[in-house]
């Protein structure tokens, strides 16, 4: 059975909005977009790029399937280690406003229920189903017991509010950690499954 791979960058104080680039997601006022760049570094690169290149295919929100089609099928030559992978296997994309066919090769839409159609992935045969940021996915995956890893990188920033990851439901979610290093920046790169 594949597992489902979740990877988010998380600041201390737990958000996850608009890491990247500073207009990556404005929305709620959200002022300081980009606060993870500063804290990448060797160790950090490598494991991105390991989870990247590992995976057997991509499960992606809207909002992240619009940014990465957007950058990865035109990526520099110093880009290629991740555009390779990410331009030619399978996306699957969550989405209720897009339709097909999506410009990016490879890449679909799930259809009918997000979870039910996750499910049904997993049976599948095939490598690990990767999901990196696409926050609202994950969420709804988390929601349903689909996610088999959780990996984060926790920079020491605080930025005061924005989207987090984990809904302020009260609902209690226990989880085990499995791997964990600090990177010479500060940040800490954790992996994490369901207890």
């Amino acid at each position: 059975m594949r597992r489902v791979i979740a990877m988010e960058f998380m600041t201390l104080d737990g958000v996850v909005q608009s890491p990247s680039y500073p207009d990556e997601d404005r929305t709620g006022g959200f002022k300081h977009g980009g606060w993870n760049g500063r804290f990448l570094e060797d160790v950090s690169m490598r494991w991105v790029l390991e989870s990247v290149a590992g995976a057997g295919g991509y499960l992606l929100g809207r909002r992240t399937y619009q940014l990465f089609a957007a950058h990865w099928p035109k990526a520099s030559k110093e880009e290629q280690a991740l555009a390779e992978p990410l331009n030619t296997r399978p996306k699957y994309v969550a989405s209720r406003t897009l339709r097909e066919p999506l410009e990016w090769q490879h890449a679909r839409l799930l259809q009918g229920d997000v979870a039910e159609a996750v499910a049904a992935l997993k049976r599948e045969p095939g490598g690990d189903l990767f999901t990196p940021g696409s926050t609202e996915l994950v969420r709804t995956l988390l929601d349903h017991h689909l996610v088999d890893e959780l990996r984060v990188m926790i920079d020491p920033v605080v930025v005061g509010g924005g989207k987090r990851l984990f809904r302020d439901d009260g609902e209690l979610r226990a989880f085990k950690l499995v791997q964990s290093q600090a990177v010479s920046t500060g940040a800490i790169i954790a992996t994490y499954v369901p207890a």
